[in-house]
């Protein structure tokens, strides 16, 4: 058996501009490796010193694989991963964030016994920038089709996935590449299509310890409502046949999403456009008292 047949976890860091913060991350990893389990880096091309710091390790660890390309964003620095690696698993960590030990332990033992899962999902501990922290356990995903699963994961928000403690089989991540078109939002496309594809696991074990910071795209509102769209059709443009009944409520979901955000930003104009299109696409949805509240309040002040 040659080494890329034996390779069962890939373990993906796509890097741009943390080079204060990267060797956390190698460190952790490197620390787990086996003859299973190899590590690459996408050095999306950052302006840092993010390339010195790949090179020193490099000289230290000959296992580390880097790839380094023109700044693409991080969905094309992950898809760029994903095409290298040679696991049948990928865990894609993000460089700001650490493995613990003993993450891909876990998840080896998992998929070694349900070697057919398409994911497995581990909890994190949550590190905030006050220094607080939280241990998030993912809830269970049940046993069900692909409708109530979808619905349970957009609308209801009861399936929890996140990167850097969860596993993915590669070859359905080579079915679904993350959408670079998207600016923000990318994963939840990739996450949709691989919670329909194959059987999930589920791991109470924190496997990493995630530093929650803020995120500038966040508050970039230019073209909102075209990116909304367009994650809209990225996420339902892969998902099978009857899931599509759905689009309508997640569209008019990702509208509130733009009209609290437009409300709170105090664009007025904008948030009333965003309510209005929602309420034509789902009334009650948008009636909810949480929204109409905010909605009669924009109307006639106070």
């Amino acid at each position: 058996m040659t080494r890329s047949e034996a390779l069962l976890i890939s373990v993906v860091i796509p890097a741009y501009n943390y080079a204060h913060l990267l060797p956390r991350a190698l460190d952790s990893v490197l620390g787990q490796l086996s003859d299973d389990v190899e590590l690459i880096v996408v050095d999306d091309g950052s302006t840092d010193n993010t390339a010195a710091v790949l090179a020193d390790y490099q000289a230290r660890h000959a296992a580390l694989q880097v790839i380094s390309q023109v700044n693409a964003g991080a969905a094309a620095a992950r898809n760029r991963g994903i095409a290298t690696a040679a696991g049948r698993y990928v865990l894609l960590l993000d460089a700001d964030d650490e493995l613990l030990p003993g993450a891909l332990a876990a998840l080896r033992e998992q998929v070694l016994v349900q070697p057919a899962l398409g994911m497995v999902l581990g909890a994190q501990i949550s590190v905030y920038p006050n220094g607080r922290e939280r241990l998030r356990v993912p809830p269970a995903v049940p046993s069900a089709g692909p409708r109530a699963l979808i619905r349970r994961y957009l609308l209801q928000k009861r399936i929890s996935i996140s990167h850097g403690c969860s596993l993915f089989r590669r070859d359905l991540l080579l079915q679904r590449p993350y959408p670079v078109q998207l600016r923000s939002g990318e994963d939840i496309a990739v996450f949709a299509f691989l919670l329909v594809s194959a059987p999930v696991a589920v791991l109470a074990t924190p496997l990493a310890r995630i530093y929650k910071h803020a995120d500038s795209l966040r508050h970039n509102r230019d073209k909102a409502e075209e990116y909304a769209l367009g994650m809209v059709e990225a996420v339902f443009s892969s998902l099978p046949a009857d899931c599509q009944s759905l689009r309508r409520r997640y569209t008019a979901q990702r509208y509130l999403s733009l009209f609290r955000a437009a409300q709170n930003a105090g664009s007025h104009g904008e948030a009333r456009h965003f309510y209005a299109r929602a309420l034509r696409l789902n009334p009650l949805q948008a009636l909810r008292w949480s929204y109409l509240r905010k909605a009669l309040r924009l109307l006639f002040g106070g």
